[in-house]
């Protein structure tokens, strides 16, 4: 099961920078010039989660595997991307792909870093990007409703269930409103088979100068403002210190945090926040080989959580031995958590939370 969000942003706003820091890389050119990341760079990192480590210790397990997720660094957009403007054509075609949107906006002042529109201004950047999907989802729909329109008319059920679902959003992009603010209770995996660029959720990544790392600044305020009244998430990063970071040794970063007044990297948090954007959460398997943290949906039941191990995990599906972490850290492990009671056995009924312990039981 993979997950990947889409880094996009203005030329010259961090992206790459900020990819090359998460994936501890230099697969993607950082330069000072519009489009110098052509292709999609594509990087698997680790979600942090330092409840596997615990786990790992209590279950003495020789390896610890973490999940992951994906990110795509995906070439500068600029005005007029949705008529094929710059790279346009590409990088709406690339961003489609992907789950979640992961914006970078610039929010600090550097005389020697252009900016295509001339100035700082985050917001009015992030309308720039916003304006090219809602036109690029809006021509996509108006190709689209025409000829459900017409077979609607003619009786068709199916067509007409379509236009009833494409309507709606059709006329809140018309409006200037994306398409997750239209979508019809009950209605998003419908939606989603739409590949709307719009109906994706967002993150927005405020990229400050290394003294705002810690509290953001003026600019990142804004964002966050923003963010709130959209329903969406916000964090506050410094490129270029999350690029220093991920050169040092492991032992030397939290040393380094402590003296910029951070507790933890801002590449950290973006991970996290596109984690919960998603709507995922972590189960975990532990014993004497390895102990295993695995990504899935919020509100999966244990057979669905099961398969993503295994499809014959999931077809033969009988019960799943189930420990809460809490439960398993106060019981020091599996034994001592059986002995408390603590240890459930859960049916194909159970949905699966954030945290649990499992051993899943099968027949096939």
């Amino acid at each position: 099961m993979g997950f990947n969000c889409g880094i996009v942003g203005l030329p010259n706003v961090g992206k790459s920078t900020l990819f090359n820091a998460l994936t501890q890389t230099a697969a993607a050119q950082a330069a000072n010039y519009p489009f110098c990341t052509i292709e999609p760079n594509v990087g698997r990192v680790a979600v942090p989660d330092p409840r596997l480590d615990t786990i790992a210790a209590i279950g003495k397990s020789a390896k610890v595997v973490p999940t992951s997720l994906e990110f795509v660094d995906i070439a500068g957009l600029v005005r007029g991307a949705s008529r094929g403007e710059g790279l346009g054509n590409q990088f709406l075609a690339n961003i489609r792909e992907t789950d979640a949107i992961v914006h970078v906006l610039r929010c600090f002042e550097d005389d020697d870093v252009t900016h295509v529109e001339g100035s700082v201004d985050p917001l009015r950047d992030a309308d720039t990007i916003e304006t090219e999907l809602m036109l690029a989802d809006m021509d996509s729909l108006e190709k689209r409703v025409t000829g459900l329109q017409k077979r609607a008319r003619g009786g068709d059920k199916e067509a007409a269930a379509q236009v009833a679902l494409i309507e709606p959003i059709l006329a809140g992009l018309r409006d200037g409103r994306p398409a997750r603010a239209s979508i019809p209770k009950g209605e998003e995996e419908a939606v989603r088979r739409l590949q709307l660029l719009t109906s994706k959720p967002v993150l927005y990544v405020c990229n400050v100068e290394e003294a705002n790392a810690a509290s953001g600044n003026a600019h990142s305020e804004k964002v966050f403002a923003r963010a709130a009244a959209e329903g969406a998430k916000a964090v506050v990063v410094s490129a270029a210190i999350e690029a220093e970071i991920s050169q040092m040794a492991a032992e030397d970063r939290t040393d380094f945090l402590e003296t910029l007044g951070l507790s933890d990297s801002g590449l950290d948090r973006v991970i996290a926040a596109g984690y919960g954007l998603l709507g995922l959460i972590t189960y975990f398997t532990v014993g004497p080989k390895e102990a295993r943290a695995w990504t899935i949906i919020k509100g999966m039941k244990a057979p669905q959580a099961a398969g993503v191990i295994h499809g014959d995990f999931e077809r033969g599906f009988i019960a799943a031995e189930t420990i809460g972490y809490d439960d398993y850290v106060a019981c020091k492990g599996e034994q001592g958590a059986k002995e408390a009671g603590k240890m459930r056995v859960e049916g194909k009924e159970y949905v699966v939370r954030d945290g649990d312990i499992m051993l899943f039981r099968f027949n096939v």
